[in-house]
């Protein structure tokens, strides 16, 4: 006869099943044999989105390398009203000891969800929320990633590669429109852009999903036609279409957040990183030593190793001269160095 914690497990597992919990290997870790579970909420899919790419990489990783743990992935599909519902099931279902996640919505769901379960702890990367004793979050510094990315766009507009044209304008694509992308890496592409040449505007358009390349294409097109002859493409599965658009038109495309130069040599002409698998791997196995500290917050860029500029793909090193990767090394040291300061701001 099952008591009635085991009744309400059983409820919980009900209630999980259509959330699809699997491991990135399509299979389900042999969590109840672990003594340290990790869950990795992604709150859209794995596949094609460099950031959870990386934080399921991290925590595999991690795993790997301590016996008695288990991973298991869990994704949260791209309808974000569902996502507190799909956390809150995580949790109830009391199987981890740790759930990581990564978005910048994330640590105020989170702490809805820690409200109510309150023995749950929450590594969430991407994001920022001091003094919830349940909740550690690492924030990347992505005032100097976008203006590592808008730099390198003002080096590329004002006559640096072969497609450069004659105008001083450049783009910047975005999936959705949202706090930090507004407040933060909007105004710190335009800040590098304009760094190296006052005179550059910014076309900034908004896709509206995450995965419409036929759209992303079209309004890559409509930039190039009026003057932008690069692109920093932030818009998921939309970032195809604008390496499509920039391909026939003759423009470049910036990636970010991981090495994107594969995706299309000689036309994505460069790659800002994020090493957030790094960061999950650092804090996922801390967490399972018992070192990490909950309830702080951390702000990581370029000064510790988190955020930086791809120089040394073999397809950037052919297209970009080696004046301009030069210019780029030069940025990063003095941000490195604090000759050039880009705080990054907090919610």
């Amino acid at each position: 006869m099952h008591t009635k914690r085991t009744a309400a497990l059983l409820v919980c597992l009900a209630v999980l099943l259509p959330y699809g919990f699997v491991s990135a290997t399509g299979v389900t870790e042999g969590i109840d044999d672990a003594s340290y579970s990790v869950g990795v909420f992604v709150p859209g899919v794995v596949d094609g989105s460099p950031t959870y790419e990386m934080m399921v990489s991290g925590a595999e990783r991690a795993v790997s390398e301590r016996a008695g743990t288990s991973v298991t992935v869990v994704e949260g599909g791209f309808d974000q009203s569902t996502w507190e519902e799909s956390l809150m099931s995580m949790a109830a279902s009391a199987r981890y000891d740790l759930i990581v996640t990564s978005n910048p919505s994330m640590p105020e769901i989170a702490a809805r969800v820690a409200s109510t379960f309150s023995g749950q702890r929450f590594l969430v990367l991407d994001g920022y929320l001091v003094g919830n004793g349940q909740i550690h979050t690492v924030l990347f510094n992505q005032r100097e990633q976008a203006f590592l990315a808008g730099y390198f766009a003002g080096l590329v507009t004002t006559g640096a590669l072969p497609d450069a044209n004659d105008q001083l304008a450049v783009g910047l694509l975005a999936g959705q429109e949202y706090p930090i992308m507004n407040d933060v890496m909007v105004p710190g592409y335009e800040l590098g852009a304009r760094t190296v040449h006052p005179g550059i505007t910014v076309d900034f358009r908004v896709l509206g999903n995450w995965y419409d390349a036929g759209k992303a294409a079209e309004i890559v097109a409509d930039m190039v036609s009026t003057g932008v002859d690069i692109v920093l493409a932030i818009a998921g599965g939309g970032n195809q279409g604008a390496i499509a658009a920039a391909r026939e038109l003759g423009a470049y495309v910036i990636w970010y957040d991981s090495s994107g130069y594969d995706n299309a040599p000689g036309i994505v002409a460069g790659s800002t990183l994020v090493r957030q698998d790094e960061a999950t791997y650092e804090a996922v196995l801390a967490a399972i030593d018992g070192t990490l500290v909950f309830g702080e917050a951390r702000i990581l860029g370029i000064a510790e190793g988190a955020v930086a500029f791809d120089n040394d793909h073999p397809a950037y090193r052919r297209l970009v001269p080696a004046a301009i990767r030069s210019e780029m090394e030069a940025v990063l040291d003095r941000i490195r160095s604090g000759d050039v300061t880009l705080d990054m701001p907090v919610p």
